[in-house]
């Protein structure tokens, strides 16, 4: 990951940036420095805790930041809004930012962070000329979301993918709150109709696991499950993702957790040109 140094003079830290895209004022690009992590973590904060769920503990109300030890291992995605670049420090607002966690970087050291969650050494042990990337801490501001920053991130993430030659990714993805029944509808859809293939499954840690498979599937209506689906599930899904067999509780951010597995060879076509490093419509490099 690049820094940036004081005898750079009077050029700001956006300019040195590596730049992934970018779609009219907002702009993806890798975090640069120590500084863009304390920020990008003050972001997950606000998300998470503020207008999330999650449970704080001292350390982290006293920062007012989102921060564990992966972080540290991490490269992570920022979108920032250049419209709104401070005029002193010349600096673009972090509004939305995703980690990435590469593989061979988690073996030699304390491993995926979902693994606190699934059984993903016995996926990689089943895959091994496989490259796995994991995909985790992802949250945009609402006032974003329609605003095509999740495009962005997407399209920092293939790019990604491709400059590393990942073949599978993988992370939770989360339904807000902790009752299984008022998610039961969705859950046992995910169950029904996109569970992942055997090859590719990881069972759910067995002292956070919780059922599945809630409804029959002849009782579920499936357009009104789909629309039920958190927004992120659905992008997974729509570029070609399997989910787990079975979710979690996450105490912590008080959130049921589903493990998406996302072979890149799977993703969709259309996913592929649009956000693939060969063709990019509608995005600017």
């Amino acid at each position: 990951m690049s820094k940036w140094f004081g005898d750079l003079g009077l050029r700001s830290r956006d300019q040195v940036r590596q730049r992934l895209g970018s779609i009219g004022q907002l702009e993806v690009c890798l975090a640069h420095d120590r500084r863009s992590i304390k920020r990008l973590q003050a972001l997950r904060y606000k998300i998470f805790y503020e207008h999330g769920h999650a449970i704080a503990d001292f350390r982290t109300r006293l920062t007012g930041r989102d921060m564990d030890s992966f972080d540290e291992l991490c490269d992570h995605l920022i979108v920032v809004d250049r419209s709104l670049a401070k005029t002193i420090s010349r600096e673009s607002p972090i509004v939305g930012t995703y980690r990435l966690l590469r593989q061979e970087i988690a073996e030699r050291h304390a491993g995926f962070y979902s693994a606190g969650e699934f059984e993903v050494a016995d996926l990689l042990k089943r895959h091994p000329g496989k490259r796995f990337l994991e995909l985790g801490r992802s949250c945009v501001l609402p006032a974003y979301r329609s605003k095509r920053a999740i495009e962005l991130l997407w399209h920092g993430i293939s790019t990604y993918v491709h400059e590393h030659r990942i073949d599978v990714m993988i992370g939770c993805a989360s339904f807000e709150g902790t009752d299984r029944e008022h998610v039961a509808r969705s859950l046992s859809f995910l169950h029904h109709f996109v569970r992942t293939p055997e090859p590719w499954r990881a069972a759910a840690r067995s002292s956070r696991r919780i059922e599945m498979d809630l409804i029959p599937r002849n009782a579920i209506d499936v357009r009104r499950a789909w629309r039920a689906l958190p927004p992120l599930i659905k992008g997974y899904l729509r570029a070609g993702a399997f989910v787990g067999d079975d979710p979690v509780f996450d105490e912590q951010f008080r959130t049921i957790d589903v493990l998406v597995v996302l072979p890149v060879e799977a993703i969709d076509a259309r996913y592929a040109r649009h956000f693939g490093t060969g063709t990019k419509p509608n995005v600017a490099v």
